[in-house]
């Protein structure tokens, strides 16, 4: 537990700590706020509330949206062929940059789930994938370029209809 979370304290960016700062501001002013209402007993419980709900949710929501919009990219499967001589599926795709930074490291994930002709387990299989894989790309890739890569799913011995769904972490 604690190399993660000196592994997360280690890939905070500038943004990440200004984020921190200004949850922890509003936490506060409006603690400050509550105790200025403190006659109000109603308003000053809604401060209270509000300063919490803003203590717990800021940091968390406010981490993943920020990521998406500062390391936003796109995968895409050029080609997923189940080979013959193994048990194993070899996906073929492409890393696009869409963000104004650049990538130093990305970690790409393929998940392989059912697919059947139920409306409602067609909603509920990709919760819960029968096979995954994921893979490190330690190159840079600036603005707007693509990197190509290859991984396998393996053993992979499903034999029926099929899905893939992929993404990336990128820093």
């Amino acid at each position: 537990m604690k190399q993660k979370l000196i592994a997360f304290i280690d890939t905070l960016v500038l943004y990440d700590y200004i984020l921190f700062g200004a949850v922890s501001v509003l936490f506060i002013l409006f603690l400050i706020l509550a105790i200025l209402l403190r006659h109000k007993t109603a308003l000053s419980v809604l401060s209270v509330l509000i300063a919490f709900l803003i203590l717990i949710l800021g940091p968390t929501l406010g981490y993943i949206k920020m990521h998406q919009f500062l390391y936003k990219n796109e995968v895409n499967i050029t080609k997923a062929q189940k080979l013959e001589f193994t048990d194993a599926l070899l996906i073929e795709g492409t890393l696009k940059n869409n963000s104004k930074m650049d990538f130093l490291t990305c970690n790409i994930k393929v998940a392989a789930y059912k697919v059947s002709g139920n409306r409602i387990k067609d909603i509920i299989y990709p919760f819960k994938p029968f096979k995954k894989a994921s893979l490190k790309l330690d190159t840079m890739i600036k603005p707007k370029q693509s990197k190509k890569f290859k991984l396998f799913l393996e053993p992979f011995h499903y034999s029926k209809e099929y899905n893939l769904s992929t993404g990336a972490d990128c820093r």
